[in-house]
């Protein structure tokens, strides 16, 4: 399978076009069971691929497939390669498997839209470029697909465009998104005229010889942080993700929570051996971003109402953790992280969903309530993600949380401890806001019977048949709908298991698979904390996160279920501190009478420079010419002046005579 990898990115892209051709004759719902069997096969691949590699030497688990030679200019020599390794082949293995489960998911969420065949052509073309993304041999291959995602995100995000918050929305996460790009492009640069290459290999082979300086390492690192911030939403560029809600579910569940977000993350893994041959403070400021993150946007979730806003926000402190691991030093972690997230948070997407769908497209969780009842698939697959992501073990999410934490302590010095308390005071709020639209959703009271929104109602149907007005009652969803969150449900309680850590009680054949399975990839950077008073004390340090997250479970139940404290929302954390809206006020007042000033200068003084050299040379030429008359007596003219002129320099001048 490793000489046919290229297969990955060539299944989405056969379904894409099939679509673009065919898919108005194919219509709904043939169009999203081709674009299924498409990124079905790309899965199956994935999984030849990984056997394959299984099959190896640890330290041989490497294949590159050239498919032609790209940019051959000069010194600049780009393949279009892809690279099968541990890592690129684990992230196709959940991003064709959970892209599969949310194709199949989106062909019952999507029915009796329009657009139908539109909406699944571009899914696929996602798919294309998300595996272009991970398996590219070089930064230059990776940063087409990283742009591609950026477009399908706009085209997805604004899907229905109709409404006008669903086009500014795909407008808001293209342009900044384009922001990003900017530090990932100047890392290229920069490892260009450091290296003579972008070639992953060359580049991480330079910096584990030592033969970069640790300048130029630090450079190209933070450079490649910038654009991780902007495509993974990390502060100051999270903005666009809360908004990335108005596309339909199933976009939320594969671009904003299991895929697209996360390639931040991969990046800097796959660059792990320049990080670290930065200096300390680069790893240092990715983990104080990432917590800082973590707990920013932990302390915005527990005031939203919308069912997807409370995920888009958790998605982003969920991110903030997997950069606070990258920061520590932990790639296996932050990996690990990132396969049991895109389990337990596409579920609990595409949960939201199947209430979203079963509610006639009601979002606001205060107009819920009771829905375990009426909805008892989505509910219980709903609460095994719950389970998951609040840190309640055996669930998938105790164990990626709790070694992310291990490590942060372990990171030693003045910011070890203070990023480890930043970490548990986040799980408690994780726990929390959870818990909290787990009862609001599906236990207390029904809400329901005056239901009055049908926010994503695809336009020209009839609000009746959505319920904006008057009695109904919510449902169940179809079994196609349904069979996707059986299966995240199983993977999101199980998941844990690929990276087992070394408990006493836990067999020894069953302890840090995937660190096995990762360690010819990030060997140069991972962080080795055995010996340290953390790792020593690692059982007591998991008890005191699974008490974290009880705190925020039991405080959540006693406000929301009990009704023993009435709840306090600050409108401030809803308004998600007014960080979106003062940059929305910064870039609507000063920021765009700075541009329109940038914009005068430009084309006054810049522009005015140009357009004056261009006339003054011009009218210097003009008059000139004019003493181009075609006359031969006025040539023999200006010769004989011109001798007279020679002979007047070498008498007077020179002093011949």
């Amino acid at each position: 399978m490793l000489d046919v990898i290229w297969l990955i990115p060539a299944f989405p892209l056969a379904g894409f076009l099939l679509i673009l051709l065919f898919g108005r004759r194919l219509g709904e719902p043939k169009s999203g069971y081709l674009a299924s069997a498409m990124v079905l096969a790309s899965f199956v691949v994935s999984v030849g691929a990984y056997f394959d590699l299984l099959s190896m030497d640890s330290h041989e688990r490497a294949h590159i497939e050239t498919l032609f030679s790209w940019v051959p200019v000069s010194s600049l020599q780009i393949d279009m390669a892809f690279l099968a390794d541990p890592l690129s082949i684990t992230m196709c293995l959940f991003v064709t498997g959970i892209g599969f489960l949310i194709h199949l998911f989106a062909v019952g969420y999507m029915h009796g839209d329009p657009n139908f065949s539109k909406f699944f052509l571009y899914l696929n073309l996602f798919v294309l470029s998300m595996t272009i993304l991970v398996l590219g041999e070089n930064l230059l291959v990776t940063f087409l697909g990283w742009e591609g995602v950026g477009t399908c995100s706009y085209l997805l995000i604004s899907f229905w465009h109709q409404r006008e918050s669903a086009a500014t929305a795909g407008k808001k996460a293209f342009v900044t998104n384009r922001v990003g790009d900017w530090g990932f492009m100047l890392a290229m640069f920069l490892g260009f005229e450091a290296v003579g290459s972008v070639s992953y290999h060359a580049l991480n082979g330079a910096a584990e010889a030592g033969s970069l300086a640790t300048s130029t390492a630090t450079g190209i690192a933070l450079l490649l942080f910038v654009g991780a911030v902007g495509k993974s939403a990390q502060l100051p560029l999270y903005i666009w993700l809360p908004d990335a809600m108005e596309g339909p579910t199933p976009v939320s569940a594969l671009i904003h929570a299991a895929t697209m977000v996360t390639a931040g993350v991969f990046l800097m893994t796959r660059m792990n051996p320049m990080l670290a041959a930065a200096a300390p403070e680069a790893s240092t400021i990715i983990a104080v971003v990432g917590a800082l993150t973590a707990l920013f946007a932990a302390t915005i979730a527990v005031a939203q109402t919308d069912i997807k806003k409370v995920l888009a926000y958790s998605t982003v402190s969920q991110l903030g953790y997997m950069f606070l691991a990258v920061g520590s030093g932990a790639f296996v972690a932050a990996i690990f992280h990132m396969v049991t997230h895109a389990f337990f948070k596409a579920l609990m997407f595409l949960g939201s969903g199947s209430v979203i769908h079963g509610m006639h497209h009601e979002q606001d969780m205060r107009k819920m309530g009771a829905l375990r009842k009426l909805m008892p698939i989505t509910a219980a697959t709903f609460i095994v993600g719950w389970l998951a992501i609040a840190g309640v073990p055996p669930f998938a999410g105790f164990w990626s949380k709790d070694e992310i934490l291990l490590f942060a302590l372990a990171k030693g010095g003045t910011w070890g401890p203070i990023l480890y308390v930043v970490g548990l005071v986040t799980a408690v709020l994780t726990a929390f806001y959870m818990t909290r639209q787990v009862i609001m959703v599906f236990f207390g009271e029904a809400k329901w019977e005056s239901h009055a929104n049908a926010a994503e109602a695809p336009e020209g149907e009839d609000e009746m048949t959505h319920g904006a007005h008057g009695e109904f009652k919510p449902h169940e969803s179809p079994p196609i709908m349904l069979f996707p969150l059986v299966v995240l449900a199983g993977l999101a309680a199980v998941g844990g298991l690929i990276q087992l850590p070394a408990f006493g009680f836990i067999p020894d054949g069953w302890q840090h698979k995937l660190e096995h399975w990762l360690e010819p990839v990030v060997e140069a950077g991972e962080a080795h904390i055995a010996g340290t008073s953390a790792y020593d004390n690692k059982e007591l340090l998991a008890l005191l996160a699974i008490a974290c997250a009880l705190i925020g479970i039991g405080v959540a139940v006693a406000i929301y279920a009990k009704k023993l404290v009435k709840p306090v929302e600050p409108q401030l954390l809803a308004d998600g501190w007014k960080y979106d809206s003062g940059v929305s006020a910064f870039m609507g007042g000063p920021g765009r009478k700075a541009f329109e000033a940038i914009a005068w200068f430009d084309k006054n003084v810049v522009d005015g420079a140009v357009h004056g050299v261009a006339k003054l040379v011009g009218g210097a030429g003009g008059q000139i010419r004019k003493t181009q008359t075609g006359n031969v007596r006025n040539y023999a003219g200006i010769v004989g002046v011109g001798v007279v002129l020679l002979l007047a320099w070498f008498v007077i001048g020179r002093g011949v005579l």
